[in-house]
Parts: C-alpha cells; sequence; structure tokens
C-alpha cells in the first residue's frame, strides 16, 4: 500500500513530443498518451511494419497494421474513460447485470431470443462521445444511470456496453460482438451454470484471447439457482476450463483474469463487481493493458515471419567456395597454367639454338599449316561455364537462405538472382578487359644475355665451320684440332646453354602462372561479390533489423522480474514484459500504474 501510494503521488513524466508522421511508410503517427515501455513496443512495430511491406505478404501484417491504427485511433480520444463490454450466450443473464450495474433497467430483458438486437452504451460520465463514435453506437442507444451517490462516483469513467449474444442465431449480431470486442478496453463475459463449458465460447472467444487475461472479467451469473456447494464446483470447473484455454487467473496476487460468482436477479456478488469495476476505471491503465496485449497477439502471430532457426547468414567459408566457383567457371586455373606454359615456351624459343628453333617453326607449319596457335573456346565450354556460375549463385543463394523464415528466404534468393542476371556476360567481359595473360608474358632481364651466349655458340659453330672448309679448300694451312674443337664447343655449347635455359624458367613461369591465376580469381570473386554477395548481405542486413524490431515489440527484450527472477531475454527463449499491468490489488487482481506486462517468444 505504501509503494501504491508513493507511485500515485509522484508526479507524472512529462509526455514525448509526437513524432512526425512517416512519409516512407505511410503509418499513422504514435506518440501522445502511450509512454514507456509501450511506446517502445509500438514505435518498433511501427517500424517493422514499415520495413517489411516489401517483403512479406500483406495479408501476414494485416494484423500488426490493425493494431496500430486502433492504437493511433484510441490515443486520440479520452483517456479518463475506460470502455468495458458485457458479453455472453443467449440467456445468460447479461442484459439483466447491466441493468444492474446501471441501476435502473436500461437492456431489454425478456423470454425472447435474442433480445439484445444492437449494443446499448451506459456512461456514467460526460466526455465519451468520442468513444462511442468510434464504436458505431448511435445517440438513441446511449444511456445515463440515474444518480447513484458514492458508489457512482466510483464509476466515473466507466463506458458499459451491452453487446448482442454472442451465439445468436441472426448472423449481425454475431458480427457486430466480433467488431467491437477488437475495439472495447475491457470484457465482462456473462457465463450461466448451463453453458460455461460451451464449446463456442471458449473455442471462438476466450481461448483466442488468453493474452488478454488482464482485461478480462468472467462472472458465473444465476448462481442463485445453485446451492452452496454446487456453486463452488461450477466455479472450480469454470476456473480449469480457463486454465486450460490458457488464460491465467488473477489468483494470489498475480494477473490475470477476475473470475466472480453473482446473481443479477438477487443482487448477490452486484456490489462487489461494482467495486471491482470502479477501482479497474480509476486506475485508467485498461487501454493500454489492452493494447499491450493487441500487440503480444500480432507478435505472436508474426513469429513465423520473422524469427529464424538458427543463426543464418553467410559464413568467411561459403563466400571462398563461392569465389572458387566463380574462379572455375571463368577458368582461372587454366588460364594460370596456359600463361605458365607459353612463358616457358618464349624462354625457350628465345634462349634455344637457331637450329633448333628452325626445326620446331618448321613442324608447326607443317602440323597447322600456319603459325597461330590460338585456338577457340567451344560452345560447349561457354554453356558449361554459364552453368556453373548459375549453380554457384544458386548454392551461396540457398546457403544465406538457410534458416530464415519463407518470405525473407525468397528474399535473399531474389537478390542473389537479380545479381545473376549478366554475371556470365560481365565475366567475359572482365576476362576481356584484362587480357589473356599468355598472350603477353614478360621478358626477364636475363633473356638478352641468354640470347647473346647462343649467338656466341653459333658463331662457333660458323667460325670452326668456314676454318675446315677453308683448310680443304687449301686457303689455310691444315691444322684439324683447333676448329674441330671450337665447332665442338659451339654445338655442345648451344643445347647446354638452353637446358640451363629451361631450368632457370621453371620458377618464374610458375610463378607468372600463379599470379595470373590469382588475378583472374580475384577479378572474378570481386564481380561476384558485387552483384550477388552484396546485395544477399544487404537483405540479410534488413532482416537483422527488422529481427531486432520484432524482438523490441515483442517486448521479449525487457526482463520479467517478477515470473522468471534475474536474467535477460533472448530472441528466441524465455518470457519478456510488455506494457499493462500494475498495482493496487482486488478481487485477485492486481491494477495499477502501467508496468510492463508478459510477452511470450518462444
Amino acid at each position: 500500500m505504501a509503494r501504491r501510494a508513493a507511485e500515485r503521488a509522484a508526479p507524472a513524466a512529462p509526455q514525448d513530443t509526437p513524432p512526425e508522421p512517416d512519409d516512407e511508410t505511410g503509418l499513422p503517427p504514435l506518440g501522445g498518451a502511450y509512454g514507456g515501455a509501450l511506446r517502445t513496443r509500438l514505435d518498433a512495430l511501427h517500424e517493422l511494419v514499415g520495413l517489411s511491406r516489401t517483403r512479406v505478404e500483406g495479408q501476414a501484417l494485416a494484423e500488426a497494421g490493425r493494431v496500430l491504427d486502433e492504437a493511433a485511433a484510441r490515443q486520440r480520444l479520452s483517456a479518463r474513460h475506460t470502455v468495458v463490454a458485457i458479453a455472453g450466450a443467449t440467456g445468460s443473464g447479461k442484459s439483466s447485470l447491466f441493468n444492474a450495474l446501471a441501476g435502473v433497467p436500461v437492456s431489454e430483458t425478456g423470454l425472447r431470443r435474442p433480445t439484445t438486437s444492437a449494443p446499448i452504451a451506459l456512461s456514467w460520465s460526460e466526455g465519451a462521445a468520442g468513444l462511442l463514435d468510434r464504436l458505431g453506437i448511435p445517440g438513441r442507444l446511449r444511456r445515463r444511470p440515474l444518480a447513484g451517490g458514492a458508489a457512482d462516483a466510483d464509476l466515473q469513467g466507466l463506458v458499459l456496453i451491452d453487446l448482442p449474444d454472442h451465439d445468436s442465431a441472426v448472423t449481425a449480431h454475431r458480427d457486430q460482438v466480433d467488431r467491437l470486442l477488437g475495439l472495447v478496453d475491457a470484457v465482462i463475459w456473462v457465463v450461466d451454470p448451463e453453458k460455461y463449458a460451451d464449446a463456442a465460447l471458449h473455442e471462438r472467444y476466450l481461448r483466442p484471447l488468453a493474452g488478454h487475461a488482464e482485461i478480462t472479467f468472467v462472472v458465473l451469473n444465476q448462481i442463485d439457482r445453485l446451492g452452496t456447494e454446487a456453486a463452488d464446483l461450477v466455479l472450480d470447473d469454470l476456473r480449469r476450463l480457463l486454465d486450460e484455454d490458457g488464460m491465467a487467473l488473477g489468483e494470489h496476487g498475480e494477473p490475470g483474469a477476475t473470475v466472480l460468482p453473482l446473481s443479477a436477479l438477487t443482487g448477490e456478488g452486484v456490489p462487489e463487481l461494482r467495486e471491482l469495476l470502479g477501482r479497474f476505471v480509476q486506475d485508467r491503465t485498461a487501454p493500454e493493458r489492452r493494447l499491450a496485449a493487441d500487440v503480444d497477439a500480432a507478435t505472436a502471430r508474426l513469429r513465423p515471419v520473422f524469427v529464424a532457426d538458427g543463426r543464418p547468414g553467410l559464413g568467411e567459408r561459403s563466400r571462398e567456395e563461392f569465389a572458387h566457383r566463380l574462379g572455375v567457371a571463368v577458368g582461372a586455373q587454366a588460364a594460370g597454367e596456359a600463361a605458365e606454359r607459353v612463358w616457358r615456351r618464349n624462354a625457350i624459343r628465345a634462349c634455344g639454338t637457331p637450329w633448333l628453333r628452325l626445326y620446331r617453326w618448321y613442324e608447326r607449319v607443317r602440323a597447322h599449316g600456319s603459325g597461330d596457335t590460338g585456338l577457340v573456346a567451344p560452345v560447349e565450354d561457354e554453356l558449361t561455364a554459364r552453368q556453373r556460375v548459375e549453380q554457384a549463385v544458386r548454392i551461396v543463394s540457398d546457403e544465406a537462405a538457410r534458416g530464415l523464415p519463407g518470405p525473407w528466404a525468397q528474399s535473399v534468393r531474389e537478390a542473389a538472382l537479380r545479381g545473376a542476371d549478366g554475371l556470365p556476360e560481365a565475366l567475359d567481359e572482365l576476362t576481356v578487359t584484362m587480357g589473356d595473360p599468355a598472350a603477353r608474358p614478360p621478358r626477364p632481364a636475363w633473356w638478352p644475355a641468354a640470347v647473346l651466349a647462343q649467338v656466341v655458340m653459333t658463331f662457333l659453330q660458323i667460325f670452326g665451320a668456314l676454318w675446315l672448309m677453308a683448310q680443304i679448300v687449301g686457303v689455310v694451312e691444315p691444322l684439324l684440332w683447333p676448329p674441330v674443337l671450337i665447332m665442338v664447343a659451339g654445338i655442345v655449347g648451344g643445347p647446354l646453354v638452353e637446358w640451363a635455359c629451361a631450368a632457370a624458367v621453371r620458377g618464374p613461369a610458375r610463378r607468372y602462372g600463379q599470379e595470373a591465376e590469382r588475378a583472374l580469381r580475384e577479378a572474378a570473386a570481386a564481380c561476384g561479390r558485387a552483384r550477388v554477395l552484396d546485395p544477399i548481405a544487404a537483405e540479410l542486413m534488413r532482416y537483422r533489423e527488422v529481427r531486432e524490431q520484432f524482438v523490441t515489440a515483442s517486448g521479449a527484450t525487457r526482463v520479467a522480474s517478477r515470473a522468471l527472477g534475474a536474467g535477460g531475454m533472448g530472441m528466441d527463449r524465455g518470457r519478456g514484459t510488455g506494457a499493462g499491468a500494475g498495482g493496487g490489488r482486488f478481487g485477485g487482481t492486481r491494477f495499477g500504474p502501467a508496468r510492463a506486462g508478459v510477452a511470450r517468444v518462444r
């Protein structure tokens, strides 16, 4: 009690300035009366919808958009009023309870079914016209209760709505019930001993609205027809059914639905309900708690769309494998090997003996008919390269989309396919721009020395041969050994120089081929990164942003200290807090200043 008194005495925190409308998303601006955790969650849901509109189907976002629309509409209306609807089945006595709370016959009662054909509003104070206009209740169905002294003073701000029967044979009545249940701040469900376990009530309403337990009252009417023991048994069975529906019960100081027995006919239990409603209305947190429960329900429906299984994304290994596949597609290894062979062949040609070079030239001319050794890649190789590029893109997109929710996985694949469109042509253009490394091998600085050595060896051969010819002709005196030795030295020295050059070029030729392969691989990887990996990374980044907004909107980033003790809340496990529960206690349910309610993300 002291804590609640201190909280009520504390000055109200200044409201934040309402943000400007978001032109990009077109969603209604948020602000005004909402603050704290609820304001944060609504802003996050607002961003979530805006970021997801082009990725997620509109039908999946419809519920979240409706919640945002209702939040914007409700905040513009009176915060001093609490709209409470009385709902029930045919013959449950909800109209009788409505009249009992009003203290005057306002709603028609009788044996004719359905008795209530249109919602009737009962307002205990002025200023609720905007709320009733939002509910679509015409002026002729708006009532005021008779003055009731202090009891009615506690109900100042209450707007009570008598709804048609939810199981009415008239379809329009059921449609009105469904529409108004989505707009009111709280609901009083009136059940009777005969139909309290009706499957239509539990499956159509109580079970789907189990997350709205803190703004739900379940009243067992007509207990005057039962004895004390029988009433207790029915009440216990009703609590069991609500627990099976997943609706938390407000017992032992925990937040949840209020279950109360009464008799609208005899008035038994009606004063207790009036007292509960008075405290509930004066607390003035029902609209925020209702909205927090709506956000919980909306995010629960969106969870399969935004929560991934595992840790999606592209690892370094996937990127390296994609670059390797592109390198294979452009033939980087073959280009490097060809460059190495050409480099070695050019070195041998440059440093070989003239006679051997002449013989090799003759063999090439005889084999090919010309000196052009360039070969055109067959069409099959080009098709194979295109298929390899498409396969590489498909594999990397599947790896990036693995574990993502369906819409985001599809978005990642579409981004990869858009980048892959034209990628083979871009790689072809890249290879043309870089040129064929085999067509322009460098010439080492020692090649002129080797060529000069071959020239010297050739000169020695020619000189020795001319000397011998001169001796045979008789121009010079006969001396056999010197010219023979000079000619043999030239003949043997030429191949030795060529062999030494061939051994010397192995290392540089290998390095040249590796460098050519590396340059082509890097260029292909850069092209693939710009066209495929970067768009995939952008989609994954957007998904991470949306997932963070989803976690905030679902309330999973806060700590449910009361329910869980200490500890944080992850995205895939645990329980967080949202807006809407409170301080004071009555009827087994706590109400008070707005706090974070419970949001579950499993």
